[in-house]
């Protein structure tokens, strides 16, 4: 919407008195004693004038003649008494007024008309005022309240909840979880461990203090590590390359008489086949395969 400025002409009307011949430019009928219209520096009868040059009104498609006022908006025109409001026919001279579809408008009925509702109280929201639009709805800026405590939420953060908008600290105090570690509302994201609400950033392997969120993990004694730190802190040292051994995920090992083996590293210590699944013997810290071991 556009509040629109408009511009008027009248024809110049004037009774000559002259003692030479003046005649119409067009008809060339004598203009003594007879109003006049110059154009161009040329005079015309007032029929001749209205005939060539008057402008059609919009409404009325009648001409705008000499002793009209014409009223012009965008290269349309109209009568005085024509330009009014196409819905409540109220006269728009020297008022504000809209056009839509090239039909005038005055301010009420555009507003009524196209303006926006008010998702709260549903009235209008009238042209120039400040609204708050979300998700296609809009709101008067004295009606986009939170539901909580009713206040103004302006330019402010505000979260949606069952078609409500809450401010940030109401949301916080109604409905967010705390986080079990710091104690503080859970907003956005977060994890659950033990079925207790945890920070994304305050749920840390306990050895080496690094965010576990989006990593595989393990526990023990109800706490949480990362899979190095458990494995240098609890897993048991592989007899062949001494690195840890987890036991996470299903991976495989050999025990045998207290020691442990993975099972790409239970080989035989002179010909380095695979002893898993067969037989094997012990030569002190070594185990050998039957065929290695023949000469023990």
């Amino acid at each position: 919407m556009s509040r629109s400025a408009l511009s008027f002409t009248t024809g110049l009307k004037v009774k000559v008195k002259m003692t030479e011949r003046y005649d119409c430019h067009y008809c060339k009928e004598s203009l003594f004693g007879n109003k006049y219209v110059l154009r161009e520096e040329n005079p015309y009868c007032v029929k001749c004038y209205e005939s060539l040059y008057s402008n059609t009104c919009e409404e009325c498609k009648k001409p705008i003649g000499c002793n009209s006022r014409d009223l012009s908006y965008k290269d349309r025109h109209w009568h005085e008494e024509c330009f009014h409001c196409f819905q409540c026919k109220r006269s728009l001279v020297d008022k504000p007024f809209s056009t839509k579809d090239e039909q005038l408008l005055c301010t009420e009925c555009y507003s009524n008309e196209y303006s926006s509702k008010c998702h709260e109280c549903k009235k209008t929201i009238m042209p120039g005022s400040r609204k708050m639009e979300h998700k296609g709805n809009s709101w008067h800026e004295t009606c986009f309240t939170c539901q909580r405590c009713q206040q103004p939420i302006g330019t402010k953060s505000f979260i949606p909840k069952d078609n409500y908008n809450y401010c940030v600290p109401c949301y916080e105090k109604q409905f967010a979880m705390q986080c079990v570690h710091c104690k503080k509302p859970i907003t956005t994201g977060g994890v659950t461990y033990h079925d207790q609400p945890w920070h994304k950033d305050c749920f840390l392997c306990t050895g080496c203090k690094q965010q576990l969120s989006g990593q595989r993990f393990t526990s023990r004694d109800d706490f949480a590590y990362c899979l190095n730190c458990f494995c240098n802190l609890y897993a048991k040292k592989c007899a062949s390359c001494t690195t840890p051994i987890s036991g996470l995920g299903g991976s495989k090992y050999i025990s045998f008489e207290e020691r442990q083996w993975h099972n790409d590293c239970f080989n035989c210590k002179k010909c380095s086949v695979s002893l898993v699944g067969r037989g094997f013997l012990t030569e002190r810290d070594d185990i050998l395969c039957p065929d290695c071991g023949k000469d023990i």
